[in-house]
């Protein structure tokens, strides 16, 4: 079986175009492997976002003790938390610390694409804690104390009907 790197593959057209929005921190990497510029398009809402100060620790498993320790803090007042990881791997190391504080925690990496949908619908609501890989639940909106049509889809398969059953839509039963 052949291979080509994305690269490469991506060098086999005449033409390229694409939207994400995370294609401007690599601006420069467009441009010197496709000669493609990149063009910000405005979001719908103002970001909010507040950068802070990089932290540095000494070793890799001091960063993520002060991680856990950081997510315990704000989990105790309630506060939603989302974890971003590198990898599958480094999202199994945290939630295996995040287990071994008794910290209840979901898991979103590539491994369970079934959960994805569920874990992402709680993810904002008050007291959850998600660890998930960079590339899981890409281009969701996680809404601030849960998706509640998310949330009562989900209750409805756990009870064995679907939204679009008779019973569901229509609030009644045939006789």
């Amino acid at each position: 079986m052949a291979t080509i790197t994305l690269q490469n593959y991506f060098r086999l057209y005449d033409k390229l175009a694409g939207m994400t929005g995370t294609a401007e921190t690599e601006a420069a990497e467009f441009y010197n492997t496709y000669g493609l510029h990149v063009v910000p398009i405005p979001t719908n809402l103002p970001i909010v976002r507040k950068d802070q100060v990089d932290f540095i620790y000494r070793s890799e498993m001091g960063k993520y003790n002060a991680l856990v320790e950081d997510i315990i803090e704000r989990n105790e007042k309630g506060q939603p938390i989302l974890v971003g990881t590198i990898s599958v791997e480094k999202s199994e190391l945290v939630s295996e610390l995040l287990d071994k504080r008794g910290i209840h925690h979901n898991v979103l990496n590539a491994k369970l694409h079934a959960k994805e949908a569920d874990v992402v619908a709680q993810a904002g609501r008050i007291g959850s804690v998600t660890v998930a890989t960079n590339m899981a639940g890409r281009g969701v909106d996680i809404i601030l104390g849960g998706n509640p049509e998310a949330l009562a889809e989900r209750d409805l398969r756990s009870e064995g009907l679907e939204q679009s059953d008779e019973k569901v839509s229509l609030g009644t039963t045939n006789y």
